[in-house]
């Protein structure tokens, strides 16, 4: 029996599919006729319930899988679709990227109504932008190159047409690129169609537009595509643009038969086009819509849940939802200014070095940021601490050739190989063939990427050896289709990633680095509808966190610099170190560890120690720690290295450079109360 059979078969009864499911996400499993819209925060499994909708409607009869079509917007978070379908026994469902769904379809109707091969796709705009700004005499760099590609994009993807370009984006106060004005932009959005034109080819958004004017225009198309697909759900639908709805109106047609899923707290990609108001205006355009709020958040801790829901309460961000913690209480959300640039790429890739140390994955471990020019302080620290990395957004996992290779050889043993051989060891010895031994090497950079890549095949054969009988070829099989959608192995190293790239992801233990005001918000964030998207991002980063998490800043860009910087004004009254400490600690700790009743005379002797500290090296007494950070030593006394990390304020430079005194004061302390105590 096959494992997709062996799947099924678990289930028995249909309603059996319902039973990992809680109330909310049971009602959005059983909603079987749209139109349905789920409001799902982070955390909330979403994707659970929508797979099991499908998977409960195929398995009772209702939906036929080839007539289901499932929509998203990333090819990994469609792979993972389509694995939870097939995990749950349920194959022929068609779970695709909007622009993959589209590819296909217009590929197959190309020849009948437009006829011939189709047309090139380009992956990238940048040499028909440079051609078309050659063309109307614009002197451009390679800067302007991607910001008039991404304007581009904006446009077509928004359904503006270039000639009405320079009017729509003056109504809408949307700034044409640095060094332009909007007719320039205009023009050369005219100049880019033309230069498309005479090359014979079309980009993404073209796939997109053309495909949706067949299907607004061809009435026989449009009714054979509708009579293929019938039952439609869209993922992330807080992140479609106009052209992505128009395409979806016409799958529709005049039907209702749509789920959608979405969270406006999670709209992030406004600036490409993406509009919130689709989800938030689902119920006006279908009044008698069946909604459902999933709030229970199972991801991360209530500390962490406690921060996000903060930032949006205080953000007032329309449409959001208060999540509602499942997990046990984790370890308080950590938050530490570091001095500069690099003691915080230090700071953090010590504190991910000890995580490693203490039995965490490397892989189970991320670090943030605003913009990817920060990524390579923490890829130079994370190397000198000998730990692990990958840099998510750099080149492609299926196109490294280390991995092309390997597939290369895998598929030639697939061709002869033994039997009665353990698939995974089969595997283990292809690879090393190719190079690759059970330990990583010593060296970092390249030979260490190599050798994680590697490693990541060897994971995947063992993860589809658990799940049921695998062979080599099984292994290929799934590399394939993995390639084909994208959908890279995990790579077992701390992720290095923006925060929008973050989005859909989720780690154990997350660093949000470089909060600084001028990054979060980012300076180019002008109005104040571009600030609130700001603080959605940094929502979506704290909610990327399962059980650790680190909001850090550096005061100054360099050693030795001038200590000018702030942190975010998002943290504002939520940083322990800000004016009302006690209270908005008490947001991001356990109530046990502020109760706010320290031993007042340790309290008083770690600060006549901290003031004999700043006195001999002329410096202020609240830089070497704060009070808040006294006063908690002065509470949780605590008597190891380990104990002191878990207190807020205290990172790993003020460890190294404390942290032994301050251990040495509290053991001072308990010998005097002990000897108090034996006078009585």
């Amino acid at each position: 029996m096959s494992s997709v059979a062996n799947s099924a078969a678990s289930f028995g009864h249909p309603d059996a599919i319902l039973d990992a499911l809680d109330p909310e996400q049971r009602e959005v499993a059983t909603a079987l006729h749209g139109p349905v819209v789920v409001l799902a925060g982070a955390g909330t499994g979403k994707t659970r319930a929508i797979t099991h909708r499908i998977a409960y409607g195929v398995r009772s009869g209702v939906y036929k899988p080839t007539t289901v079509l499932a929509v998203t917007f990333t090819a990994r978070a469609a792979g993972e679709m389509r694995t939870r379908l097939r995990d749950l026994g349920v194959v022929g469902v068609q779970a695709r990227t909007f622009h993959a769904a589209a590819l296909r379809q217009l590929g197959y109707f190309w020849p009948r109504v437009i006829g011939g091969a189709p047309s090139r796709i380009v992956e990238h705009k940048a040499a028909l932008v440079a051609e078309a700004a050659r063309l109307v005499g614009v002197s451009v760099d390679r800067v302007a190159v991607r910001d008039l590609a991404s304007e581009i994009e904006w446009a077509k993807v928004s359904l503006v047409a270039a000639e009405d370009y320079a009017r729509r984006a003056l109504a809408e106060g949307r700034p044409a690129p640095a060094g332009f004005d909007h007719q320039q932009v205009a023009r050369l959005a005219t100049a880019y169609e033309e230069v498309k034109g005479e090359r014979g080819v079309m980009d993404f958004e073209d796939v997109l537009q053309i495909l949706a004017g067949i299907l607004a225009e061809n009435r026989t198309v449009a009714e054979e595509v509708r009579a293929q697909y019938r039952h439609f759900v869209v993922d992330e639908y807080q992140d479609v643009s106009p052209l992505q709805q128009f395409l979806l109106d016409q799958w529709l047609g005049d039907r209702s038969d749509l789920c959608v899923v979405g969270d406006p707290s999670q709209t992030i990609y406004s600036f490409t086009g993406a509009s919130p108001r689709y989800l938030l205006d689902f119920r006006k355009r279908f009044p008698r819509a069946h909604e459902v709020r999933l709030v229970r958040d199972y991801r991360s801790t209530p500390q962490v849940v406690r921060l996000a829901n903060e930032l949006l309460r205080r953000g007032r961000v329309t449409g959001a939802l208060e999540l509602r913690a499942q997990r046990p209480a984790g370890p308080p959300v950590a938050f530490t200014a570091y001095d500069d640039d690099d003691a915080e790429a230090a700071g953090v890739a010590a504190k991910a070095a000890r995580l490693v140390a203490e039995g965490m994955r490397a892989s189970e471990i991320a670090v943030l940021y605003r913009t990817n020019a920060q990524s390579q302080a923490f890829e130079a620290a994370l190397a000198d601490a000998g730990v692990g990395y990958q840099v998510r957004g750099g080149e492609r996992f299926f196109q490294r050739k280390e991995v092309r290779d390997a597939i290369v050889l895998l598929r030639g043993a697939a061709r002869s190989a033994d039997p009665d051989q353990p698939m995974p060891e089969q595997v283990r010895d292809v690879l090393t063939s190719a190079g690759w031994s059970p330990a990583p090497p010593a060296a970092r950079g390249a030979a260490r990427e190599r050798w994680d890549a590697m490693a990541a095949l060897v994971g995947l054969a063992d993860d589809l050896a658990r799940t049921g009988p695998a062979t080599i070829a099984s292994l290929v099989a799934e590399l394939e289709e993995r390639a084909a959608a994208q959908h890279a192995p995990t790579v077992d190293g701390v992720t290095l990633a923006s925060l929008h790239a973050a989005k859909g992801l989720e780690w154990d233990a997350v660093f949000l680095a470089g909060m600084n005001e001028g990054l979060m918000p980012i300076s180019l964030a002008e109005t104040d509808d571009a600030v609130a998207e700001e603080r959605r991002l940094l929502y979506v980063g704290v909610t990327r966190a399962r059980v650790r998490l680190e909001v850090s800043y550096a005061r100054s860009r360099a050693p030795g610099g001038r200590a000018s910087r702030k942190r975010t004004r998002f943290l504002d009254d939520l940083w322990p170190e800000a004016g009302g400490v006690r209270r908005s600690a008490a947001r991001s700790r356990p109530r046990e560890l502020l109760t706010g009743e320290h031993d007042a005379a340790l309290f008083e002797a770690l600060r006549e120690w901290r003031r004999q500290v700043a006195a001999e090296n002329d410096q202020p007494a609240y830089t070497v720690l704060t009070d808040q950070v006294l006063a908690a030593v002065a509470e949780v006394r605590p008597t190891s290295t380990m104990q002191l990390a878990r207190i807020q304020g205290i990172g790993p430079v003020k460890i190294d450079r404390y942290g032994a005194a301050v251990l040495a004061v509290v053991a001072r302390s308990d010998d005097a109360s002990g000897d108090a105590s034996k006078k009585f």
